[in-house]
């Protein structure tokens, strides 16, 4: 598995490049850590009106920054490194979202991890610009890492889609060595004609996924509005990741969107989320 974690000056890039090399310990991964470094042409542009600022100025406050954020992917990387996986920074010029998506297509990355940038306990996760636009865009897994801790007990928001059937299969053989308790929730949404036969399916299919890795799951089902019992579920219990699929039963086959109630519940909590996308699968 190749993982690019995206780095940046912030101490939450920091902390999402421990959680996944904790993540993928033992495992047979390699990380590298990415660091957009600032275009100083663009700034001087975006800046012009700023009396007395030199483009000499600028490129030395962002070399400065990025030797600073170098020196602490490498000190990062010794979590990894810990772990026996192969951890390397990657120094890259440009927009950081176009930038990250282009390493990752072009690098062929099995996982993008981000970290937070601000939240809070009533509104959640606060979606920055360059989050939105790479979960909307990015053809593969993006795991969102709010806090480094030991995982420990994992949500999967199972809905029954194609997209939830291939996550379970994505983290079913990672999470295999570290055995957490999996708890797999489906909610069955009787407003929109889901039948029980349908729910008590995709919680047998989950069950017999995960008991086939040689994980022990709970399995839960809940009626309602499928980001409502979700979140409940979260704040019940301390999760520490949410795992769900990017798409829902009504997504569109032709553009590859990722649901509305994906994007709801990666901004409506502060656990760590794993949205699972194909890296595999076309536009038509």
């Amino acid at each position: 598995m190749k993982v690019l974690v995206a780095i940046d000056k912030s101490p939450e890039s920091q902390i999402a490049l421990r959680y996944v090399c904790h993540l993928v310990e033992h495992f047979d991964a390699t990380v590298d850590a990415l660091h957009v470094k600032q275009d100083v042409t663009q700034l001087v542009l975006e800046d012009f009106d700023v009396p007395f600022l030199k483009k000499e100025d600028i490129a030395e406050k962002v070399e400065k920054e990025t030797k600073e954020v170098e020196e602490n992917i490498i000190e990062s990387c010794q979590v990894c490194l810990a772990g026996k996986v192969p951890c390397e920074p990657k120094i890259v010029v440009g927009e950081p979202a176009e930038e990250i998506l282009r390493v990752a297509r072009e690098g062929n990355y099995d996982l993008i991890v981000l970290g937070s940038h601000g939240h809070s306990a009533l509104a959640g996760f606060l979606l920055g610009t360059i989050h939105t636009k790479i979960l909307h865009y990015a053809r593969r897994p993006i795991l969102i890492a709010r806090s480094y801790r030991t995982i420990q007990k994992v949500l999967v928001a199972y809905r029954g889609t194609k997209c939830d059937q291939a996550a379970l299969h994505f983290i079913a053989p990672l999470l295999a060595r570290k055995k957490p308790q999996i708890t797999v929730l489906h909610v069955q949404e009787t407003e929109l004609g889901e039948s029980k036969e349908f729910a008590e399916a995709c919680l047998l299919y989950s069950d017999n996924v995960l008991k086939s890795f040689d994980h022990a799951p709970i399995m839960k089902h809940a009626e309602g509005d499928f980001v409502r019992e979700t979140l409940n579920e979260i704040l019940a219990n301390d999760y520490d990741l949410l795992v769900l699929g990017a798409y829902g039963h009504q997504r569109s086959k032709i553009f590859k969107v990722i649901s509305d109630e994906a994007l709801t519940l990666v901004s409506r909590t502060t656990t760590p989320v794993l949205v699972y996308r194909n890296k595999d699968e076309k536009t038509e």
